[in-house]
């Protein structure tokens, strides 16, 4: 008899293996089920043969009860889903118990964007006549033109920029590659970081490596570091949304997207393997015409 600990071990091997997932992604699935076997356990369950519905039941009500928030409840079922399809496929289970479990509806949630006169702005504060600021230029100025993951942007080797070509090469989620343009801007800012800045603050530290984006003492940036640097030019350009790293990759997408970029292509560009993931995009492109259309269509005028 395989106890549900150790269909546990086989699926997270099978995730990481042959599902090739990021550890993060991996982690999140191993601590949200963890938590369902506890309860499982609780009732006195080992055993996946005696996993029914009701239980599954019982425990999305106890998560209701935490209270979790309806994302991350959502999140611990789509788990259980994928952890008792394995099951089946496996042969440690004949029948699937959450084939009949739908998933709850959530909210839409639209990430948030900058505008484009926000973004000249935010660019336009940074002081360029510091290696500093020439370096914070080049970061910002490249991770609003690629839509890069803060990752990706971290871990950017010299080997990965083609500045001739004007491409980067990008290993994301999952260590799946993409080749992504840069725009004559972004590679303008990186060529002339690259030029004048970046040797300077390599001789610094042993551990530059071939790590693009350094920070004074010569070391690779941190995700909180650079978080901090958007922070300090966010409160100079006196922007009052919440902003992260991320909110460049949302603009970039949104803005290619409202000046009529195709779908498959910004896909391709963010590194998304299901495009269903990047049509939230087209959610905030009719968003910004209908608001378009609120404020300039002669009838929608005559009714304020």
């Amino acid at each position: 008899m395989n106890t549900l600990n150790e269909t546990l071990i086989d699926f997270i091997n099978h995730l990481r293996v042959e599902r090739n997932l990021a550890t993060n992604t991996i982690d999140s699935y191993r601590i949200d089920l963890n938590r369902y076997l506890a309860f499982l356990e609780s009732l006195g369950i080992k055993d996946p043969k005696q996993v029914e519905t009701t239980h599954i039941m019982l425990f999305i009500h106890e998560l209701h009860d935490v209270p979790l928030a309806p994302r991350s409840i959502s999140r611990n079922l789509s788990a259980i889903r994928m952890y008792h399809r394995f099951m089946v496929n496996e042969g440690y289970l004949v029948k699937d118990v959450t084939e009949n479990i739908e998933l709850p509806k959530l909210p839409a949630r639209l990430p948030n964007v900058l505008e484009i006169y926000e973004i000249e702005t935010l660019l336009n504060v940074i002081n360029t006549e510091t290696d500093l600021g020439k370096r914070d230029r080049a970061m910002l100025e490249l991770l609003y033109a690629c839509g890069l993951r803060i990752s990706e942007l971290l871990e950017l080797r010299l080997s990965n920029v083609y500045l001739n070509h004007g491409w980067i090469r990008i290993f994301g989620k999952g260590s799946k590659e993409r080749v992504v343009p840069m725009g004559s801007e972004a590679r303008d800012w990186l060529k002339h970081y690259l030029t004048y800045v970046r040797y300077t603050l390599a001789q610094k530290a042993i551990e530059s490596q071939d790590i693009v984006f350094l920070n004074a003492r010569g070391k690779p940036l941190t995700r909180m570091g650079v978080w901090k640097i958007i922070q300090q030019y966010i409160k100079a350009a006196k922007i009052t949304k919440k902003v992260s790293p991320h909110t460049f990759r949302h603009s970039f997408a949104t803005h290619l997207l409202e000046g009529g970029a195709d779908l498959r292509a910004v896909q391709e560009m963010l590194g998304h393997a299901d495009i269903s993931t990047t049509q939230i995009y087209t959610h905030l492109d009719r968003e910004y015409l209908k608001e378009v259309h609120k404020t300039f269509h002669p009838r929608e005028r005559r009714y304020p």
